[in-house]
């Protein structure tokens, strides 16, 4: 798994982005690449910014007991897979802006760093260590990214 928090992981992840394509075609799913790209993104603007609503205290008490240990364990997410509503991109979508915002995420997560993320509220799971919100980040872009071929 890459360490989001070292460039040299970074930008090998921004490799991997700058092989898709408009058109691109997915080995599973429904997403085009803009779709799934936006999709991507919708974690770190839940990390970064205040435009999704927080879960109320029961939904948050599920997410935690349920959804945790998937998102930031070790098994990799299963294709087709579940995912919560604000993650749904069902629109049409601009592929070169959701690729620039995106790439521009992981940038600024890396340049955050670990030691900000440590122990750093999420939207939905309480406070995570740096370790768990590397495999947030990380296993779910490579499941997207894996999704498409690159």
């Amino acid at each position: 798994m890459k360490n989001i928090f070292d460039a040299q992981d970074v930008q090998s992840l921004v490799d991997r982005i700058n092989q898709l394509q408009p058109d691109t075609v997915p080995q599973w799913g429904k997403m085009n690449s803009g779709q799934m790209l936006a999709h991507c993104v919708v974690a770190y603007d839940m990390t970064f910014t205040d435009k999704y609503p927080r879960p109320n205290a029961v939904a948050r008490f599920f997410i935690k007991m349920l959804a945790k240990p998937q998102v930031v364990g070790p098994k990799p997410y299963p294709k087709n897979g579940r995912t919560a509503p604000q993650f749904i991109i069902s629109d049409e979508r601009d592929f070169e802006q959701e690729k620039k915002r995106l790439i521009d995420y992981l940038w600024k997560t890396q340049k955050v760093g670990a030691t900000e993320f440590n122990n750093r509220e999420s939207h939905a799971m309480g406070k995570l260590t740096s370790e768990e919100w590397n495999v947030l980040f990380s296993k779910h872009l490579d499941h997207h990214l894996t999704q498409f071929g690159v």
